[in-house]
């Protein structure tokens, strides 16, 4: 049994810090917006309400809620990529501060906003505390990665994954199964079972066609887990380019050792799922055991 879906959900919140002391008085910040999801603005002080609005939002926006130091702001559908609609926040202090809403993808981010602290003085605790939170988030992140890779060099598996990947299946163990063809929205992805009866693997191959006419699909990553209880899996994965440009085709490979069907209640049904750089899910497969048997 396969089962496979567009499913549309938010990942864990994006937060970042803005600091006005840093950047020139024209500066304006932007604020990276994706369809039905909120966006929360959290200043210093508090937001006079009456002073606080868009410019051409009908039709494109859920009004504006503001309260205390806060700003929501959600769209109503997803932002083409050359929008941006102007904000402008004033605090009862008198102090006003523009924004640029965009969609994700513009500039070098990929992700979108859920929670952005703006701040005027760095100096401030909480200002401080944020920018040091951003910073030990970015070095963890870059820590786990570097052990990440460290590991990879020395798999087996990820091997397996790039041959796949990069179409080379003659020279892996390896043999096409059954296969399904998906339409997304922005690209068609066509999924390939991978089986062999010489390894105990588990082998899952995605050829993603870029439908989008101007953005290049990035993958952000996947998750492999058990359908009940979440548990995740481990799993190699390797793409054949790290970015698909539009109207291209890429390969995206995940191997795994089939012990990863196993658990102490018996064989398990796995959930694999694909996330785009937007955050947001893309494809959703259940997997059994039997599919790389037969």
């Amino acid at each position: 049994m396969l089962l496979l879906s567009a499913a549309v959900e938010a990942r864990e919140p994006v937060v970042r810090t803005v600091l006005l002391s840093e950047h020139p008085e024209d500066f304006t910040p932007s604020v990276y917006v994706k369809g039905a999801v909120s966006t929360v603005l959290r200043f210093e002080a508090p937001v006079d309400p009456a002073k606080t609005r868009m410019l051409a939002w009908e039709g494109r926006f859920e009004p504006l809620l503001v309260g205390g130091r806060k700003v929501v702001v959600e769209p109503l559908r997803d932002l083409e990529e050359d929008e941006g609609v102007p904000l402008l926040v004033t605090l009862t202090n008198g102090r006003e501060i523009p924004f640029l809403l965009k969609p994700p993808g513009q500039g070098r981010r990929a992700e979108l906003d859920q929670q952005v602290n703006v701040y005027e003085d760095r100096q401030r605790y909480e200002a401080m505390y944020s920018t040091l939170m951003d910073s030990l988030k970015q070095q963890r992140a870059l820590k786990e990665e570097n052990a990440r890779l460290r590991q990879e060099e020395r798999s087996p598996d990820h091997a397996l994954a790039t041959l796949v990947a990069n179409g080379d299946l003659k020279q892996t163990p390896f043999a096409l199964g059954q296969r399904w063809r998906l339409k997304e929205e922005g690209a068609d992805i066509v999924v390939e079972i991978l089986t062999s009866k010489k390894v105990p693997k588990v082998a899952v191959l995605f050829n993603v066609t870029n439908r989008d006419a101007k953005r290049p699909w990035k993958l952000m990553e996947a998750q492999l887990s058990t359908v009940s209880g979440k548990k995740p899996r481990p799993f190699a994965l390797r793409m054949q380019q790290d970015e698909i440009a539009p109207g291209s085709m890429g390969r995206i490979a995940v191997i795994a050792d089939d012990s990863v069907f196993q658990s102490p209640q018996g064989v398990e049904q796995l959930a694999l799922e694909l996330f785009r750089a937007d955050g947001l899910s893309q494809a959703y497969l259940v997997l059994e055991w039997r599919l790389f048997k037969e």
